[in-house]
């Protein structure tokens, strides 16, 4: 079955595919269809040549050489930065930190604004479609320091219900800290009316934006959010990278909560006297070549256009979500009308992790499993889901090639 797609993008997605090599790899003889975008992105080749070309050619350490390798790398890495500003809207460069990932600028805020000052009581308030790590940081605060943490409920679309979370609201809270974008399920959070309502009471908040920035046009400005973070490698940049962007006043006022080089001025054994903003975040030596293909993912997106990859993975989704819709038995986890480019099912009298390896054996790569958001498992009360999380260089064919390999599952196992 074939189902029509009108007014498709602008740009032209064949063209998009020849900058990725590894889409061109075959997988049991047949061509790779890689939906596990939501997992990692694939890598162009303009971000893997600059990462290249920096250990070619300007390996260097950071910051305090004066020999030219170090001048031409620490200029590659805050140019990086101010990359990430722009991308973001943020104010100034200052507001932007490099960090490991999404994980680590979670545990950050956790412990460099939220632990010092924490009294037994104080709350923090999440959803309960958010991944572990949004969740494990603040148990973690929980069992040490008596922080409560609550959790605002989601209804059978896995849509966060908004009036349940206002309730849970209180004079201790002391952080909202919310996905953007559900990483299990692809509902679209309305951080703008949770932002809003957290202003009115003067609380701040934390946005994980990691399945966001890759689908959407992100403006931290515009949200008036007071942190957001991110990791590169769900968008097209290298691993074990990210970004959090946090308000200049606050990250002002927070203490470093690693120590060692580069995140110091002076240092004697009575007293070290720390770095200004970002570095005072950045200890030790950093991912040097993670920054610099960050801004190469960055410049290579924005080149394409980001609302010209919104307006494609929407038509990906709403093609994907009507053609599953059809196979008998498959039941589609997540249904909230305003969704990101991800789509969680099971099938019945098939187990999810019998669905991947049947669609290896046809090329198709596809996540399975709880996908870090086991409490998310619980409320829909499955085992676990199998996830095709599509990206801008995917196609409808590919699609349809899922399809065929879920329909010989079927047949298998059904």
């Amino acid at each position: 079955m074939t189902i029509a797609v009108q007014s498709r993008p602008a740009f032209d997605v064949r063209k998009v595919r020849e900058d990725f090599p590894i889409l061109k790899t075959q997988v049991h003889g047949k061509p790779l269809i890689y939906l596990d975008n939501a997992a990692t992105t694939q890598k162009p080749r303009p971000v893997i040549d600059a990462i290249v070309r920096y250990y070619e050619g300007q390996n260097s350490n950071i910051h305090r050489g004066v020999h030219h390798l170090s001048e031409v790398a620490t200029r590659a890495y805050e140019t990086a930065r101010v990359k990430v500003q722009r991308f973001l809207n943020a104010a100034d460069p200052r507001e932007i930190i490099f960090t490991r990932g999404a994980t680590e600028s979670i545990n950050l805020v956790a412990h460099s604004f939220v632990r010092p000052g924490l009294k037994a009581g104080d709350e923090v308030l999440i959803t309960h479609m958010e991944h572990h790590s949004n969740i494990v940081p603040w148990q973690l605060l929980r069992d040490e320091k008596g922080l409560v943490l609550k959790v605002a409920p989601i209804d059978d679309r896995g849509d966060l219900i908004l009036e349940e979370f206002e309730k849970l609201i209180s004079p201790r809270t002391k952080l909202i800290a919310v996905t953007h974008v559900s990483n299990a399920l692809g509902t679209v959070v309305p951080v703008k009316k949770i932002i809003a309502m957290a202003r009115a009471r003067s609380i701040p908040v934390l946005l994980d934006g990691a399945q966001a920035v890759p689908h959407s046009v992100v403006d931290v400005q515009a949200l008036d959010c007071d942190f957001y973070c991110f990791s590169a490698h769900k968008m097209i940049g290298p691993t074990g990278f990210g970004v959090l962007y946090g308000r200049e006043s606050l990250l002002d006022a927070m203490p470093p909560w690693q120590g060692g080089g580069d995140m110091i001025l002076t240092v004697t054994f009575e007293k070290t006297t720390y770095n200004q903003l970002p570095w005072k975040f950045e200890a030790g030596t950093p991912h040097i070549a993670g920054a610099i293909g960050l801004g190469a993912a960055i410049r290579y997106l924005q080149g394409i256009g980001m609302e010209r990859i919104a307006a494609y993975g929407h038509e990906l989704l709403e093609y994907a979500t009507a053609r599953l819709a059809c196979i008998p038995g498959l039941r589609i986890i997540g249904t909230a009308p305003q969704k990101a480019a991800v789509v969680s099912f099971t099938m019945a009298g098939i187990h999810p992790h019998d669905i991947g390896t049947i669609l290896d054996t046809e090329g198709v790569a596809v996540r399975t499993g709880h996908h870090c958001a086991m409490p998310v498992m619980d409320f829909f009360e499955v085992p676990a889901t199998a996830r095709a999380s599509l990206s801008f260089y995917n196609t409808f064919e590919e699609i349809d090639r899922l399809v065929a390999a879920l329909e010989h599952a079927r047949q298998l196992l059904g």
